[in-house]
């Protein structure tokens, strides 16, 4: 819910009950990730968010725990090529016992935070579609891993799969963050890429042999229903900030083919659409 304050606005942050005094988790970014992460874990703990935009931050709220001690950094913000940077910042600012990177992060990057830091930093994948993702960070296990032999990355797992489990969230621990960081792109929104994109091609082959997309894809449906490896895609333009710019986080050329058949098949459309005019 959005209020207003004389000619600015915040979004105000609920908080709730049953939360430890002694200190506060820290969100830094309020954004699709960041928000939902905040909403989840504010009902379990005492939460403040932050924003380089100063009218998503309910200062108020902020200034009431400022003296507290930071226990986690939840880490929401975009990455780009300032990325370590802002997070060394927030280190600075926050001051806190532990980092948690949830955002889509190039492989390799929690590594160089760690060695960088003196506290544990935990990288934790998000999954979900942005419009629902308070509920689908509820439905899906939260993916967290920590570099290896990392000062007291046992006791900060522990407190990181309790803050969770709080929240109704399942955890999962794997072996090292860099699993994790190509895990996330290589089996989650670059394979629904390649996916989206055999539909665009299969699309593209209907059209030019004059079949309809949908009863030459009805050939597959029972094989999908035994066997479940041939899932039948909307055969749409892949848009959105997450499969196609989540490629360049990797930079494996392979994978750049998703990209390319992707403008190709822009490139159809359009003009499909100017010989329709």
């Amino acid at each position: 819910m959005l209020y207003f304050n004389n000619d600015s606005f915040y979004v105000e942050l609920p908080q709730l009950s049953k939360k430890s005094t002694n200190s506060k988790d820290v969100v830094a970014g309020l954004g699709e990730i960041g928000l939902p992460i905040y909403q989840l874990i504010s009902k379990n703990c005492q939460t403040i968010g932050y924003d380089t935009n100063p009218k998503l931050i309910n200062k108020k709220l902020n200034q009431k725990y400022e003296n507290l001690p930071t226990r986690f950094l939840h880490i929401c913000i975009p990455f780009s090529k300032k990325f370590m940077p802002r997070v060394k910042s927030l280190y600075k600012k926050f001051e806190p016992q532990s980092i948690v990177i949830h955002s889509t992060i190039s492989p390799g990057t929690t590594i160089k935070i760690q060695k960088s830091l003196k506290i544990p930093v935990i990288y934790s994948a998000t999954r979900g579609i942005h419009k629902r993702m308070l509920n689908d960070l509820k439905r899906y296990t939260k993916f967290f891993a920590i570099t290896p032999n990392t000062p007291k990355s046992k006791s900060i797992a522990n407190q990181y799969s309790t803050l969770l489990k709080s929240c109704k969230v399942k955890t999962k621990k794997m072996s090292n963050p860099i699993a994790l960081e190509v895990a996330k792109i290589v089996v989650d929104t670059s394979y629904y890429g390649w996916l989206i994109n055999y539909a665009q091609i299969s699309n593209m082959i209907a059209k030019k042999y004059g079949v309809d997309y949908d009863e030459m894809w009805s050939f597959s449906d029972e094989i999908q229903k035994y066997l479940g490896n041939r899932p039948k895609m909307f055969p749409g333009f892949i848009g959105g900030h997450c499969v196609i710019p989540n490629l360049a986080l990797i930079g494996d050329n392979t994978l750049k083919i998703i990209k390319e058949i992707n403008s190709d098949y822009a490139k159809i459309l359009k003009k499909r659409k100017t010989r329709k005019k």
